[in-house]
């Protein structure tokens, strides 16, 4: 067989693939280690190769290997083979030509898992730059009732031991809850603070850790503050007894 140098490099695909005949084999390994781009392409398609097998890979029925055997018995053998006049074919050309269209649709196939998987790190980046602006939005909003020149504080302790404080601005009409040594809560449960306006619990937002928290919702008008243990999600109205009740400052 007599081979162009320059055809040895349209051997990349089908080396990749295995569909290469000996002597075109035996001629693309003898360039391998001799060209850097047909090495990185020969990386490049066996990559794309086991992610494709590797996306469609499946375990067999428990039950396929059971039927196979069963009906092994009842199989026509194949009639012998006979000689025909058809046009004489290498195999590695066949292979070849066959090979090469596979290994771009693999290469299709890959590049839009490529641009899926690209959209998908940008979507979960800007989820998380979305998250990062929301904190950093928090954050102010917690410095500017911390900072406001007319804040007050109220400390206090809940009945399950944490150590509380409430800052409150009535110029700003916020107020700022701390809690310090709050047990984690139970399983499907939340801790839940209520703002209460003359006897009406209304619902102010939720602490689920000991930290910072905004309250959620106008204090104007409300005299104090409660926090008590909710189902996961929260309630319209309190169903627990409070553990804290704390008189907003003024």
């Amino acid at each position: 067989m007599k081979q162009h140098h320059s055809d040895v490099h349209t051997l990349a695909a089908a080396y990749a693939l295995n569909a290469l005949d000996p002597a075109e084999r035996k001629a693309f390994t003898d360039h391998l280690p001799h060209c850097q781009a047909c090495r990185d392409e020969v990386a490049e398609f066996e990559a794309t190769a086991a992610r494709l097998a590797d996306a469609a890979a499946e375990y067999p029925p428990t039950a396929l290997k059971h039927h196979v055997m069963a009906a092994v018995d009842g199989v026509r053998q194949l009639p012998p083979r006979v000689p025909h006049t058809a046009p004489t074919v290498t195999v590695g050309s066949a292979l070849r030509r066959r090979a090469v269209p596979l290994a771009l649709a693999a290469s299709v196939v890959a590049a839009a898992s490529f641009a899926g998987l690209a959209a998908w790190q940008n979507q979960h980046i800007e989820q998380h730059r979305q998250r990062a602006a929301q904190a950093e939005q928090r954050l102010d909003d917690v410095s500017t009732v911390l900072a406001a020149p007319d804040a007050r504080a109220a400390h206090g302790r809940a009945s399950n031991g944490a150590a509380t404080t409430v800052v409150a601005s009535k110029r700003q009409n916020r107020a700022v809850f701390t809690a310090a040594g709050l047990p984690a809560p139970a399983p499907g449960t939340t801790y839940q603070l209520w703002l209460d306006h003359d006897g009406t619990m209304r619902p102010a937002g939720f602490i689920r850790q000991d930290g910072t928290v905004l309250v959620d919702g106008d204090t104007a008008g409300a005299g104090a503050l409660g926090l008590t243990v909710e189902p996961a999600g929260g309630s319209r109205r309190p169903t627990t007894a409070p553990l804290l009740l704390i008189t907003l400052p003024t």
